[in-house]
């Protein structure tokens, strides 16, 4: 019997380091892919996660639509090209609060713990679970321009406007991310994830230019819709898709504003990731 054959009988871990297969670490792509892919199947035993990103959308934009659409819009035709934009940039940002509701269950049950013991990249948990995140808001926004399109609005914008829109409502996503992350690490609770993003989310949907256009409300809250972040990702997303023409100004000042935010939580997540543990 030769060495490799007395090995294989004795240990399987000997038999596997005797013929030389020993697996190298996961570099940083790779572990960031393998955590995104565990991100994205942990979502058929939580369906709750699919289901709320697309009923979330639909819900909003056949409901303000046909209940809405005849009283703000004139037609629910008309309705649809200031009321879809805005709803898509809102049910990306609805959508990202899951994603620090899943962080903050692996903080509790000690997952966190252990995939932060493996010989990886430390990044690597972070990033797959934004790149999953990223997959859920892409799915969420086909769901809402599919279901524009079956209720008849047509984007003037064509297919590139549609894609630039989405484009931004996702990078918008994904800036969001990062502070229910920093929530999640700190509260360390799904439910209190969830409460406290719901908290900040209504007030910013809804005393907003998503709904209604904010010309009759008063100056102090019109002031505060100028600077609302969903308003400003409303206002450019509703520009790319409706050929506006303005778009440009629009998407600057979406853009800067997801700057801010990310430029502001990326630290602070970082650090408190650091932190754990």
């Amino acid at each position: 019997m030769t060495t490799r054959d007395a090995a294989t009988h004795a240990d399987p871990i000997d038999a596997l380091l005797a013929a030389g297969r020993v697996r190298q670490h996961a570099g940083p792509l790779a572990a960031s892919a393998a955590f995104g892919r565990r991100a994205m199947l942990k979502v058929r035993h939580d369906p709750k996660q699919l289901v709320d990103s697309a009923a979330i959308p639909i819900l909003f934009t056949v409901l303000f639509t046909y209940l809405f659409g005849g009283a703000l819009g004139g037609s629910t035709g008309d309705y649809l090209t200031t009321l879809l934009p805005g709803v898509l940039g809102m049910s990306i940002a609805i959508v990202t609060m899951y994603g620090g509701a899943r962080l903050a269950q692996d903080v509790r049950s000690g997952a966190f713990d252990r995939f932060r013991g493996l010989p990886v990249w430390r990044g690597a948990f972070i990033l797959g679970g934004l790149l999953s995140d990223a997959a859920r808001y892409l799915f969420a926004s086909a769901i809402v321009v599919g279901l524009g399109l079956a209720m008849g609005y047509r984007p003037a914008g064509g297919v590139a406007g549609v894609l630039a829109a989405v484009a931004l409502v996702i990078v918008f996503g994904l800036a969001l991310s990062l502070l229910w992350a920093a929530v999640a690490l700190v509260v360390r609770d799904p439910a209190v994830v969830l409460s406290i993003a719901n908290a900040v989310l209504i007030p910013l949907s809804f005393a907003g230019n998503i709904f209604v256009r904010p010309d009759t409300m008063p100056d102090w809250l019109r002031a505060f819709v100028d600077i609302n972040p969903l308003s400003l990702l409303a206002t450019a997303s509703r520009d790319l898709m409706n050929d506006t023409g303005a778009a440009a100004g629009a998407v600057a000042w979406s853009l800067a504003m997801t700057a801010g935010i990310a430029l502001v939580c990326a630290p602070i997540t970082l650090r408190l990731y650091g932190r754990q543990g």
